[in-house]
């Protein structure tokens, strides 16, 4: 259960420092690349003494690692993107809804059991996350319906990778080298699309204070999809329902902190996605 919680408080606090982001004027980008080598570095020097021959003999967790990689540098340029296209509250949307693709998904892998209360929790999920990130009826900016769509995808076929990997991959490598290596792999393609954008004088030079961002960023980063990882492992629940109460409860958590530290307004529609949700987490709780 801490590994769960770890997971959400972690998640919650990444959209926490995205805010501070916007307050203090921090290339997102460069910000973003330092991350994943702080991310990296967590995972490499708190767990080195585990790395083997075995582990460079048997790549058979390499692909996994590459395409998580790309995932992850991708979601996020495209995440930062949405967001001033669609606005914030359509790419949550898109983003957070994305459980329902890795959940069909490990319960067709893993013939999972679909019971009626699981069906329940998964559909109150769904409403729950919709009805607190949807837009309001006075929003009227066109939205770009295609990154939404990719976001939507990308997000549950990376949640899918990792869980994928977790059961089948990692026999010579343990969840947390695999995640830093994920991580380690996505500041390379960050660092070289970075470099190039500032030879060509398409992006500022390098800033001390996006370093010091990223560094912010990267510790709950890594240690967000590393707790998701080590809870599929130490929660007897199954996997689409551990997803399930991660998406929701951050989405939950996120809007309290709101509440409590951006004084953000809970409208009608919130407060009703907000009890859908905890209905959720009640429901798949039953059902594991």
């Amino acid at each position: 259960m801490i590994a769960l919680i770890g997971t959400v408080v972690c998640s919650t606090l990444i959209f926490v420092i995205f805010r501070i982001f916007e307050k203090f004027n921090i290339h997102t980008f460069q910000a973003i690349v330092i991350n994943y080598l702080t991310a990296f570095l967590c995972g490499y020097f708190i767990n080195f003494k585990e790395i083997s021959k075995e582990t460079f003999i048997h790549l058979d967790w390499l692909p996994f690692v590459a395409f998580s990689a790309l995932l992850f540098i991708s979601l996020f340029i495209l995440m930062a993107i949405s967001s001033q296209k669609n606005g914030i509250a359509a790419t949550s949307v898109a983003v957070k809804m994305s459980m329902a693709v890795s959940m069909i998904g490990m319960i067709l892998l893993y013939n999972e059991d679909v019971s009626y209360t699981k069906v329940i929790g998964i559909v109150l999920a769904l409403i729950g996350v919709y009805l607190i990130a949807a837009p309001g009826a006075s929003d009227t900016k066109k939205t770009s319906a295609y990154m939404l769509i990719i976001l939507f995808v990308g997000s549950g076929l990376l949640d899918l990778n990792l869980n994928y990997a977790q059961n089948h991959a990692l026999n010579h490598i343990s969840a947390s080298l695999f995640t830093a290596f994920g991580f380690g792999a996505a500041f390379i393609i960050g660092l070289v699309v970075c470099l190039i954008q500032i030879l060509r004088a398409k992006a500022a030079p390098f800033h001390y204070k996006n370093a010091i961002a990223g560094l912010l960023l990267g510790i709950p980063n890594y240690y967000s999809i590393y707790f998701l990882l080590e809870s599929y492992n130490a929660i007897p629940w199954s996997d689409s329902s551990i997803l399930a109460l991660v998406n929701v409860s951050v989405v939950v958590l996120s809007v309290f902190m709101g509440l409590l530290a951006y004084k953000e307004a809970l409208n009608i529609k919130k407060t009703v996605g907000i009890i859908a949700s905890l209905l959720a987490i009640l429901m798949l709780y039953i059902s594991s």
